[in-house]
């Protein structure tokens, strides 16, 4: 028997053929998304059905590349990019272009809604989550107020990895993980909450799907739209959000095992088995796609400052790293503020990235390299403070993205955090999250006493790159985690000035 994962991401989608005992990927495909074009300032937006039609591109190419009987695929689940906002009228189609997690177009409606439920703490209070920009519930509430006459044809509020299983199934539902990114969800009881959905609109309850147990399926996939695939009965899973699932698939479903993304973006987060509540708002308080909560830090500049630095120096990623090397731990105490697109935690979207500490010895190439490497660490271990704080008790982190491909990258995040750091076999942990959370819904759908922990356990392989926090560096790297927290607090002022200025 066999799986399928997908994987609805910005860039494209991306599909997994797993084989159903051993959890060995044996085909993959991928094909782009285009984005919608000529829009104004913050807004991004996508078209629903590019979505399908790249997710119907991807399965097939997984198909062919496999070579198996696809009669024999069982289970389908779908992971998606968190907090968009797909629009269905009544007769469950799109009404326009979905509003993406990207979308910042909404300032004004997010500050009117967290104002409307008392402010930020309050709000935090009554759901247990705060609303950042690219949540869905100020998308929504921006519909009613610049798109009127589309919003009087709202049915149906979906999120993009829901409205894919609506397409595949036909039935419109919403499970614990992704629901609670939209800002409209009570993280703590697991449910939809009324005065929040009223402060967008007194009619809203009504058009947001039924929440179920991620362990619930969706359905099966119609019947017509199997047999162009060569598919028989296949039951489709309650899917989640791309993190929900990148937890799943690098087998982040008990304490201790923290998931770290380092991409153009950083996030990094950990399974709970109770809800965590961050009474600032900053880690986001998230429920995960297994039945347990997912709390989540997010910053936004990590492989896009490398990318900028290998560009300005004309670097390979080899090069990138031997010149950091040389210039070693601490980087001769040269400090990289790393907001070169602002920041989301901390708090400072103004922002701008700062070098302090240039002089003779540290104003060259290596010094900048190690110093930017180390800045984006740096960034995401005031975050990840914040989360122990919370109480968070890491053992491992288990290292996804490209920043996870360099060995000095992996030993500065074991240093920095003090924990061993793994990478693992397979890269595509959201695909290979949501097909893994299909095999565990098919098995209980079937009557088995089905473990989603013993089924990541078995089939979630870490890789030979590894690192371990080395005692030598630990003075060093707490100290400048002083200053570099103590810096970009005392440069606060002037971001704030610079945001009067733009």
């Amino acid at each position: 028997m066999y799986a399928v994962g997908i994987d609805s991401g910005t860039q494209g989608t991306k599909a997994l053929v797993v084989d159903f005992e051993t959890g060995r990927v044996l085909g993959r495909g991928h094909a782009p998304h285009a984005m919608v074009e000529g829009l104004g300032p913050g807004a991004s937006e996508q078209d629903p059905a590019s979505w399908v039609g790249a997710m119907e591109t991807a399965l097939a190419a997984a198909l062919k590349q496999a070579r198996i009987d696809a009669k024999k695929v069982v289970s389908l689940g779908v992971s998606g990019q968190q907090h968009g906002f797909v629009s269905l009228d009544g007769k469950g189609r799109p009404i326009r272009p979905a509003k993406l997690w990207n979308d910042t177009s909404t300032i004004l409606e997010t500050e009117d809604l967290v104002a409307a439920l008392g402010g930020r703490k309050k709000m935090i209070a009554r759901l247990g989550i705060g609303l950042a920009v690219g949540f869905t519930a100020s998308k929504i509430l921006w519909l009613k107020r610049h798109e009127p006459r589309n919003f009087e044809k709202l049915a149906t509020v979906l999120l993009p990895h829901n409205y894919l299983n609506f397409f595949l199934t036909g039935r419109a539902r919403m499970e614990y993980g992704d629901a609670s990114g939209t800002g409209l969800m009570d993280i703590r009881r697991l449910r939809w909450d009324e005065e929040a959905a009223n402060a967008v609109d007194p009619g809203l309850a009504g058009k947001l799907p039924p929440l179920s147990h991620p362990r619930e399926p969706v359905g099966f996939v119609k019947k017509s739209l199997a047999g162009r695939f060569g598919l028989d009965r296949v039951l489709v899973a309650s899917g989640g959000g791309d993190n929900m699932m990148g937890a799943i698939g690098s087998g982040n479903v008990m304490s201790g095992i923290c998931t770290l993304s380092l991409g153009t973006s950083g996030t990094i987060y950990s399974h709970f088995a109770r809800p965590f509540v961050d009474p600032e708002g900053e880690i986001a308080a998230f429920c995960d796609s297994t039945g347990g909560w997912l709390p989540l830090l997010c910053t936004m500049n990590v492989t896009n400052t490398t990318e900028i630095v290998k560009s300005l120096f004309g670097l390979d990623n080899a090069k990138l790293e031997r010149l950091a090397r040389r210039a070693g731990p601490g980087a001769g105490g040269l400090l990289f503020l790393p907001f070169v697109d602002g920041e989301r935690v901390p708090v400072l979207p103004f922002s701008s990235a700062v070098f302090f500490g240039l002089d003779r010895k540290t104003f060259d190439t290596a010094h900048i390299v190690r110093s930017v490497m180390e800045g984006t660490v740096l960034n995401l271990g005031y975050g990840f403070a914040r989360m122990r704080e919370l109480g968070l008790k890491p053992a491992e982190i288990r290292a996804t993205g490209g920043g996870a491909k360099s060995r000095l990258w992996l030993q500065i995040v074991a240093d920095i955090f003090g924990t061993p750091v793994v990478t693992l076999r397979e890269q595509e942990a959201a695909a290979y999250g949501a097909a893994l959370q299909s095999i565990w819904n098919w098995s209980l759908a079937k009557g088995e006493k089905a473990d989603i922990a013993e089924i990541t356990e078995s089939r979630v392989v870490k890789d030979r790159l590894a690192a371990r926090p080395d005692p030598r560096n630990a003075a060093l790297y707490a100290d400048l985690q002083g200053r570099f927290n103590s810096l970009w607090k005392n440069l606060t002022p002037e971001f704030e000035a610079r945001r009067v200025k733009l």
